[in-house]
């Protein structure tokens, strides 16, 4: 909802007119569903092979895509929890 109808998004996060591009909201829904994945990897219920597939998504999409930027521009620990922060920070994003 909050990518079909970016001014939505007040209703969580009263953000800057300027996240009102359908940009950002899909960017945090990329990053949820990636902490999603890294977090059942945790848990182990993605196998390796699973695993390397993700992580080749993520690498490729912080290298070719905007999300990068996003990431580097939004209050990640107001959204995501430190073990999540970390390895985008360390291992993907390098921030």
């Amino acid at each position: 909802m909050g990518v079909e109808r970016p001014e939505l998004i007040k209703v969580v996060s009263n953000i800057p007119s300027d996240y009102s591009s359908p940009d950002v909201p899909f960017a945090y829904h990329i990053l949820y569903t990636l902490a999603h994945v890294f977090h059942i990897r945790q848990r182990g219920v993605v196998s390796d092979n699973e695993w390397n597939g993700w992580l080749r998504w993520m690498k490729s999409a912080l290298e070719r895509g905007t999300i990068a930027e996003i990431w580097k521009s939004i209050e990640v620990e107001k959204w995501f929890d430190p073990a999540f922060q970390e390895f985008i920070n360390k291992e993907l994003a390098k921030k």
